[in-house]
């Protein structure tokens, strides 16, 4: 395997190239005469072949010259590009942000956060990759996001975890449903009802089944969606009971078409957060948007 071309080389043969003369390329690059003509001698080497012809006073190039020339223009155009990309990161406001969120924290969290964002950093480029905590972790590991906004993991072994806030699942039933007729679950009836819950392969499914199989109970026929939106209205026509968060469904309960219920004398708590990888050094921006994500959620903190 070959290696790489000097740059700095690279600089001086295509500088030669356009002047046709050491003095004016040794001048145009602060450079000796010498300096230069040592160096067109060690890339010639490198490349093995020779690059320049000279006639007189004037530098004319070879066919291979004409190639490595050909070569060398997009070498350093893409070098200056480069430069010009990695310059422009570091100036105020740009930059980008990978996040992973679910479903549930893009159409509820997300929106007044990064509205408050884009205030800062208006020329920040975001991207969002959707999924569940375990989905979130795999685009973390495989390097495809920064950060996501999550529940708790089980282990943080390998995760810095960020508090946002904690919320407590209930159940949710539709305003003519006779548990909210009576205001209380009748708990016999549990097992009985039709369930509408969020998509089966999430982290809240899982929690929610494993609540009730420690409850001594199956729920019965369940229909998982994975949209917050379609559950909420299906609760809300009768056909089916749900288990959610209550500031999912603050709309709902204010206009008081839904009722939500506790799930019994134990309680059914998340603790939701922004993760990234342990000891990795956040930008500034990803810390603003911490930030901001805490300040966002602060009054949902606790909310049951």
């Amino acid at each position: 395997m070959s290696l790489p071309l000097d740059s700095r080389q690279l600089r001086a043969f295509n500088t030669l190239a356009r002047t046709g003369s050491f003095t004016l390329t040794a001048k145009e690059l602060f450079l000796s005469q010498s300096a230069v003509s040592h160096s067109m001698k060690a890339l010639e080497q490198e490349v093995g072949c020779r690059l320049l012809d000279r006639v007189g006073k004037k530098v004319l190039l070879t066919q291979a010259g004409e190639t490595l020339l050909h070569h060398s223009e997009k070498i350093l155009q893409e070098m200056e590009q480069a430069r010009t990309a990695l310059l422009q990161l570091g100036k105020w406001g740009r930059g980008r942000l990978r996040l992973g969120a679910s479903t549930t924290a893009c159409q509820y969290l997300l929106p007044p956060v990064l509205r408050q964002f884009k205030e800062e950093y208006p020329q920040s480029l975001i991207s969002i990759e959707p999924g569940d905590t375990v989905e979130a972790l795999d685009l973390l590991r495989s390097n495809r996001v920064d950060l996501a906004i999550m529940l708790e993991p089980t282990s943080h072994e390998q995760v810095d975890f960020h508090p946002l806030f904690s919320d407590e699942l209930a159940f949710l039933v539709g305003a003519d449903h006779p548990w909210a007729v009576e205001r209380q679950v009748i708990r016999p009836e549990i097992p009985k009802q039709n369930y509408v819950l969020y998509n089966k392969g999430s982290y809240t499914f899982r929690l929610i089944e494993q609540y009730f199989r420690e409850e001594g109970m199956v729920l019965n026929t369940v229909i998982d969606l994975g949209s917050m939106d379609a559950i909420k209205e299906l609760v809300k026509l009768g056909l089916g009971v749900s288990v959610i968060a209550p500031w999912i469904a603050a709309r709902e309960l204010a206009d008081k078409s839904v009722v939500t219920l506790p799930l019994g004398k134990r309680k059914l708590k998340r603790q939701w957060g922004v993760v990234h990888w342990r000891n990795r050094r956040l930008t500034l921006a990803e810390e603003t948007f911490i930030a901001l994500c805490k300040k966002s959620c602060a009054k949902l903190n606790g909310l049951s």
